[in-house]
């Protein structure tokens, strides 16, 4: 009898506060990386092969502590990029509001997943072996319910709280403080054509996920992180796997090369500029819409002013469409830049014609911003010209 009592009170392990703690942080940290590696980057955004040791690891790993199931949350999560900030996206807090996704991100998961449309149509290429079919297809309580009588023998009473943390992990974490903070609040790196935002830089707690415009701007990336000061630990778990034969990075982002001295504007540079456009969009707003602002606005934020002229059209607010009128007419040189900005985003949308088109309406783009006699101008058009592909730099 105080043999039982002493388990249910300290468990097989018997281990110090400490102990648990660690304990604690480390397995929510595994389940955040069977996430941000397999389930979005693996499995919904082919973004990058995992051996199939790894794969299956992760499938146990995440029905033990969530519940849930690879179709399900890649076919939603494609459907999230599919149609977002629409009435049709499964979690959107533009649409359904910040604290409906924060506090009940999970319950807008677990409605789309019972939507079989959902699964036909987004849910292509998961596993559908026997062990999906027949253990964790449609029996989450089981794995979940196995861990709490785990957790209760491996550290007694203490094990249930254990248990809980890890339950709420996920659906606190990535369904409420990605799908929700990451499409409301924070910084934006590329004015990608929706809401999302960088949380934070350093992606430690929720396994990169933090760099969530990034992700938006670059889905098929495996590498999060963009600028040299943001760091992706999810990434840094990808090159360790790499390292051991256990994973392949498919892509980490837009293949394109500048060449100093290039002047020649070709076909080649147009798809160049083409793939990497909202890193040439940005660099715009660094190099043309900011100096221009600094030198003709003596009053207001420079910052806030160059986030406004050159954010999305979509997200455009009234009250930013009132800021940007004024803006621009208080000086016509950053009326012209901000025309100009308009122009060379409608060349994107030439991407679906001719080839030839859109390398005519970028040269055309280029004489007219040159010809405005704005140095910042000039010395973009002249970074245009030098973009090319790795491959044909290669070649």
């Amino acid at each position: 009898m105080n043999a039982l009592l002493d388990l249910l009170s300290n468990g097989l392990l018997n281990l110090s506060w400490v102990g648990i703690v660690i304990y604690t942080l480390v397995v929510t940290h595994i389940t955040i990386v069977g996430v941000t590696v397999y389930l979005h980057r693996h499995s919904a955004h082919r973004s990058v092969d995992l051996h199939p040791a790894l794969q299956h690891f992760f499938r146990f790993w995440l029905y033990m502590t969530t519940g849930m199931v690879t179709k399900e949350w890649t076919a939603i999560h494609r459907k999230h990029h599919a149609v977002c900030e629409t009435e049709e996206d499964p979690h959107s807090p533009q649409v359904r509001g910040l604290n409906e996704i924060l506090w009940r991100g999970a319950e807008a998961y677990r409605e789309s997943s019972k939507q079989p449309e959902i699964m036909e149509r987004y849910g292509s290429g998961c596993p559908d072996d026997w062990m999906e079919r027949n253990v964790y297809t449609g029996r989450s309580a089981w794995g979940v319910s196995a861990l709490l009588v785990i957790n209760i023998v491996m550290f007694g009473a203490i094990g249930a709280t254990i248990w809980a943390i890890q339950m709420v992990w996920i659906p606190f974490f990535a369904a409420g403080v990605v799908n929700g903070i990451g499409h409301w609040w924070g910084y934006r790196n590329f004015e990608c054509p929706d809401a999302a935002t960088n949380i934070s830089p350093w992606g430690i707690i929720i396994g990169g996920e933090e760099l969530h415009n990034n992700h938006h701007t670059y889905p098929n990336s495996a590498k999060l992180s963009q600028k040299p000061w943001e760091f992706d630990i999810g990434w840094f778990w990808i090159r360790l796997f790499e390292t051991f034969g256990l994973a392949k990075a498919k892509s980490t982002g837009p293949v394109a090369h500048k060449v100093p001295g290039k002047q020649t504007l070709d076909i080649d540079t147009a798809w160049a500029v083409l793939n990497d456009r909202f890193r040439v969009m940005a660099n715009y707003a660094e190099s043309v819409v900011k100096p221009l602002v600094a030198q003709e606005i003596k009053t207001g934020s420079v910052r806030e002013a160059k986030a406004t002229l050159c954010r999305e059209p979509s997200l455009i607010a009234p009250l930013d469409k009132s800021r940007i009128d004024e803006l621009v007419s208080s000086s016509p040189k950053i009326k012209q830049a901000y025309e100009l900005r308009l122009r060379l985003q409608d060349v994107w949308s030439k991407r679906g014609g001719n080839a030839e088109e859109m390398l005519q309406a970028l040269k055309q783009w280029c004489v007219d911003a040159e010809a405005t006699g704005i140095q910042a101008l000039r010395d973009f058009v002249e970074e245009l010209r030098s973009y090319t592909t790795l491959k044909s730099v290669s070649g």
